[in-house]
């Protein structure tokens, strides 16, 4: 495999072999143990990644990468890199990809995360990402493990966020980590190398060409048919729905939807493969329209993606991300709730979706259109339910007396403009 290949996430798959269980839980953990199974399938998923197989790679990052965690390491993580080094070749490229799959095992099975895992994974990614930026990657990737790349390593930067505000439980030792590690997940290098990924790729410009019938790339969903990859372009697209969603974190919403708008959302795209990619990027798109005033737009996207839900979701229910879909349709319907509570234009409803609707929050519908003290404990019950969860970008001062510095966030509502008060 050329050494500046690049892969992306999710689950891996295939191969038999025995092995046994990983010893017992993380305190009988050996790094350097590699069952059977972990060796076949390691060798499987690195030589179909050489051959660009890409229905073969998606199969075992999505079913067998799942399996082999749920029975070999359901509380303990995989095998060291180093350990697995050996039935990749030793591969550069493959070992940063399987540590990205190390570190999002690490961050869904296991907690307490130290700040030096963090750091580690946030390291891992950049070396990554400066692969696909400076190399020459010569692989496709299935789309869902290149979005669920992008998708990690915003919820990742969004966790230390959180994770480093909160100092009144930080022990000495976690305090210490935290300025040894003081460089990790700083908003302008997440932010710059989402940005790179998009200019890069010249995502924008390729969907440009392609309304001109200039370019194929929706058409393909984003895959190259003549030999070439599809790492770097793919990822540049979904980096933009990256953007925007760091953008709505961080409560600037004109500049999410701004890195947002080469996607015509009108339109079917390579968003709306990946059902996750789908639901996140309506999801932030609403929201942000929602805190620009925009109702309409909001409350016409919401219902889009609710209706697909209703009739799709049974598909769904074996997938890994069906909890989270289940989530955001629930925040969704809140945020419905809450723009036709300020925009009563219920004509752009769908009679599945305004059924679901009333179900859920009639009730609570009939109390924000009253504009007394019970509307607006429903509209902030609402918001703090379905609203993104805030970041403060900027690390605390570590020499101060302790405090925790996440955001507790009120919600005003005056005149019908929503307005966040941060403390």
């Amino acid at each position: 495999m050329a050494a500046a290949a690049s892969y992306d996430r999710e689950d891996g798959g295939g191969g038999g072999g025995g092995g046994g269980a990983q010893r017992g839980s993380r305190d009988a953990y050996d790094p350097n143990y590699v069952p059977d199974s972990v060796k076949t399938f390691v060798t499987h998923l690195y030589r179909h990644i050489r051959d660009k197989n890409v229905y073969e790679i998606h199969q075992m990052y999505e079913g067998g990468f799942q399996r082999l965690s749920d029975r070999l390491f359901r509380d303990a993580p995989w095998p060291s890199a180093e350990a697995v080094a050996p039935y990749c070749d030793g591969d550069h490229v493959f070992l940063l990809l399987y540590r990205e799959l190390w570190y999002r095992h690490a961050y869904a099975r296991l907690s307490p995360l130290t700040a030096s895992h963090r750091a580690e994974s946030w390291a891992n990614y950049c070396d990554l990402f400066s692969v696909v930026l400076h190399g020459v990657v010569n692989m496709q990737l299935p789309n869902q493990w290149l979005w669920d790349m992008v998708d990690e390593f915003v919820y990742q930067f969004q966790s230390f966020c959180q994770y480093r505000a909160k100092l009144k439980s930080k022990t000495e030792d976690e305090l210490q980590q935290l300025k040894q590690f003081d460089t990790a997940w700083n908003v302008y290098g997440v932010l710059n190398y989402l940005q790179a990924l998009v200019e890069k790729s010249m995502i924008a410009q390729i969907l440009e060409r392609e309304k001109e019938g200039l370019e194929q790339f929706t058409a393909t969903d984003g895959y190259d048919y003549e030999g070439g990859s599809n790492v770097l372009k793919v990822l540049g697209y979904y980096s933009m729905i990256g953007l925007l969603r760091i953008h709505c974190l961080l409560g600037d919403y004109h500049t999410g939807l701004k890195c947002l708008a080469p996607i015509d959302l009108n339109q079917q795209g390579v968003y709306t493969i990946v059902i996750g990619s789908h639901i996140s990027t309506i999801y932030h798109y609403g929201f942000a329209n929602l805190m620009m005033r925009r109702y309409v737009d909001a409350i016409r996207e919401f219902n889009k993606i609710l209706l697909y839900i209703v009739k799709y979701k049974q598909y769904h229910q074996k997938s890994p991300q069906y909890d989270q879909i289940l989530k955001k349709n629930e925040q969704m319907y809140a945020l419905l709730a809450i723009c036709l509570s300020l925009c009563p234009q219920h004509s752009l409803i769908d009679e599945n979706v305004s059924t679901q609707l009333k179900e859920k929050y009639n009730d609570k519908m009939t109390k924000m259109q009253r504009f007394d003290d019970e509307s607006y404990a429903a509209y902030d019950e609402l918001f703090s339910y379905a609203c993104p969860k805030f970041i403060t970008p900027s690390p605390p001062v570590l020499d101060q007396p302790l405090t925790n510095y996440n955001q507790v966030i009120f919600l005003v509502l005056n005149h019908n403009v929503f307005i966040l008060v941060y403390i």
